[in-house]
Order: C-alpha cells, then structure tokens, then sequence
C-alpha cells in the first residue's frame, strides 16, 4: 500500500502540472499580458497556487500505515484543495478546446481561402463557448466552497408518514429517526456540530433510533472518544445499528488478519458503549402494550465488490408470527435482490450512497449522478407493499463537503392504514 500510495502521489503531482500549464497557456493567451510587471505579476500568482498545493501534498504526513484520524483528515484536505483550484481549471480548459474545435470547423468551412491565401489566424480565441466555460468554473469554485464551509453540516429533517395495514394499532404514531453514514474519521475537531445533530434528534422525542452503517471509515481507533457524544442519543424503546461496508476494516492495508479481526472486535464493543444494541444478521421484536413488530437487522450486503456478509434468511428467522416487520440493511440494493416479493418484510431502512453528496434537490425534483449506480439512491420508495427509505447520510467522506444533498436526519412515523 506504500508503493501504491507514492505512486499515487506522483500521478497527481503530474496531473496537476499539466492542468496548471495546459490553464497558463490558455489564461495567458486570454489575458494579453503585454508589458512586463503585470506579467510578471500573472506569473507569480498563477503559479503560486501549484507550489502551495504540491508542497502541502509532500509535507501532509499522509501515513497510512499510522491509523489515526488525522490522516483521514489531511487526505480530506488535500482532496478539497484539489477539487477546488482545479476542478474549475479542468472544466475551463473542457470548454476551450470546444470552443477552439468550433472555430476550427467554421474557419475551416467558411473561410478556406483566406486562410491559405491571406495568412489569417486558424483559431478565434475566447468566444462565447470559452465565456461560458469561464462562467461555469466560477460557479463550481463557489459551490465547492459552499459544500465545504456550510452544506457538510446544514442538517435536513425529512418528515414521511407511512400507513400500514399490518402494523399493531399500539405502534400507530410510533417515531422512528433514522440516520445514517456518520463516517466519524472525517469529523476531527468538529464535536460542536455532532452535537447540533444530536440536540436536533433528541428533540424530536423518538420511540426508536436505527442507524444503518458506517460508523468509521476504515478502522475502529475513529470512533474513539465519541463514545459519550453519541451515548448522548436518547429514545423511549432504544438505539439499534447495524454495520456498513466501511465497518469492517476491508479498505485498510492490515498487516495480519489477527490485526483487522482486532480492529474489528474493538469498533462493536466501541458500539456497545455508545448504547447501541448492534444487529448482526439477528432480529427482535419491540412490544407496546403486549403487540409486537419484528426489527431485523443483517450485516453488510452489496452488490460486488462489495461484500455480502449478509444473511436475511438467519436473520428473520422466529419473526414467523409477528405482523409487521422492519429490515435495517445498509445498502440499497439488498432490497431489490432479496426482500421485494420474496419477503414479507414491510418496511427497509438503509443508508450507504450518501447521494454521492453532491446533487439537485427541490421539492419532489432529486438528481444525483449516484442515480447511474444505484437504482435506489435516495428517499422514498415503493413496490407494492413494500417500502423502502434510503437516509443520505448524516456524516460525509473523501471530500469533506456536501452539494445539494444535505446530510440527512429521517423522522418516519408510522400509522395503522385502519385508525384516524
């Protein structure tokens, strides 16, 4: 993992200078810079950006065979730098050799002769494609800094009513909060903002809080010292988790299995101490007023490569004789594959695209390009009478931002379809 990593290093410190001087020649072309001391001026600002980024990228300490969550933090850091600086450089230098493309066919169509026979110049730089490229890279350097500096931690409450025709009637107006994807290696420094969340759940009076997977993101020592933090997550009838594919330490180099099984052993008893009751491939019921419903939770199943841990069929098994039932599964996609009319699980919570954390967002609209990946991807949906809500995620990972799909607190009430 060391060698792959300073390889890694290497690629993106040439993809970086080749962006930086494909942008020089282009900006420089654009600018006219004709006397000395602006360009003088052009060339020191313009290429301080890249010394900074190249020399914050060698100096960050980025060790990863040191687990600690500061070196989650300074990837995040160096990932948000990049996005930053030179995303809108790509997107700039897209739109131009469009734009050059298109003045290259009409020159070449329109005005043959005179660029053979008059020496005219082959390209019309900085139309309005190029304009237009300018605009856009603009915008996304604004709402990369938004995601950044605000939309990471500007918390959503999403209300749904779920009407039911199987669910006890002691359940009817039974609260459940949902979050999921805490991540909690990428919130360094931010306890205050944890506690927002928290704050914002405990209001809200819940009967039950699920929390569908990913508490870290890659190893157990994260989720450290937050133990009292998240103990702080009150319900009436108990906080119930499940583990997500970053749970399990399969992203990390180990340098044995005993090492990750370790690792592993730490983060559920970490769990524990945050006053989780973890469902690993196992149910229970919830009773009020001697009714029950069955909760069934399964460990992490995906589609490759992502792994399936998971086990539906030993998890469910003795909720035979309970009339309504509820499946925490953190990815999406389980539900297509093994619960919808093969299962007569009511109601499935999972969490794991996070939206991609990056998307559109208005009333009944949603667009994210996870929507390519995932045919489940976020909110609400329906087969039948099943359902399933996928949570967006609390928490955020690689960039430390959120664009249009804010981090996610779910309340669903639940409601028997019989009673007023």
């Amino acid at each position: 993992m060391k060698e792959m990593f300073k390889r890694a290093k290497i690629v993106l410190i040439l993809v970086t200078l080749i962006i930086d001087l494909l942008t020089f020649l282009v900006t420089y072309r654009f600018m006219r810079i004709n006397y000395l001391f602006p360009g003088l001026i052009f060339y020191i600002v313009f290429w301080l950006v890249p010394f900074v980024f190249i020399t914050m990228f060698i100096m960050a300490k980025l060790n990863f065979e040191y687990r600690h969550p500061k070196v989650l933090t300074r990837t995040y850091t160096v990932i948000a730098f990049f996005l930053l600086f030179y995303l809108p450089k790509l997107i700039f230098i897209v739109f131009h050799i469009i734009n050059e493309v298109v003045n290259l066919l009409v020159l070449f169509t329109v005005k043959l002769y005179d660029i053979i026979f008059t020496n005219s110049l082959l390209f019309e730089p900085f139309s309005f494609i190029s304009y237009a490229g300018l605009c856009v890279a603009f915008l996304s350097i604004v709402l990369i800094c938004y995601g950044i500096l605000v939309g990471r931690f500007h918390y959503k409450l999403e209300n749904v009513t779920l009407k039911f025709k199987e669910l006890p009637a002691a359940f009817n107006g039974f609260k459940i909060v949902h979050i999921s994807d805490i991540h909690l290696g990428s919130w360094v420094g931010k306890e205050k903002m944890m506690k927002k969340a928290i704050n914002l759940i405990n209001n809200l009076k819940p009967d039950v809080i699920f929390f569908t997977g990913d508490m870290v993101n890659n190893f157990s020592e994260e989720a450290l010292g937050w133990e009292p933090v998240l103990k702080k997550l009150k319900s009436r009838l108990g906080n119930y988790s499940i583990l997500g594919n970053h749970d399990y330490g399969d992203y990390w180099d180990w340098k044995s299995k005993y090492e990750k099984q370790t690792n592993f052993n730490m983060l559920l008893d970490i769990q524990k101490k945050m006053g989780f009751r973890l469902l690993r491939n196992e149910s229970e019921t919830i009773s009020i007023n001697g009714q029950k419903i069955g909760l069934i939770g399964v460990e992490n199943w995906g589609k490759p490569p992502f792994h399936q841990y998971g086990d539906l069929m030993k998890a469910q098994s003795g909720l035979n004789d309970v009339p309504f039932k509820i499946l925490l599964s953190h990815d999406p996609s389980h539900w297509e594959e093994e619960v919808i009319n093969k299962t007569d699980i009511d109601l499935t919570l999972s969490g794991h695209t996070h939206a991609m954390q990056l998307g559109i967002s208005i009333k009944n609209f949603k667009w994210s390009p996870v929507k390519y990946m995932y045919k489940q991807w976020a909110g609400l949906y329906r087969k039948n009478k099943q359902y399933l809500y996928v949570n967006r995620g609390l928490g955020f990972i690689a960039f430390p931002g959120r664009i249009g799909m804010r981090p996610e607190i779910t309340v669903i009430s639940l409601r028997n379809d019989y009673l007023k």
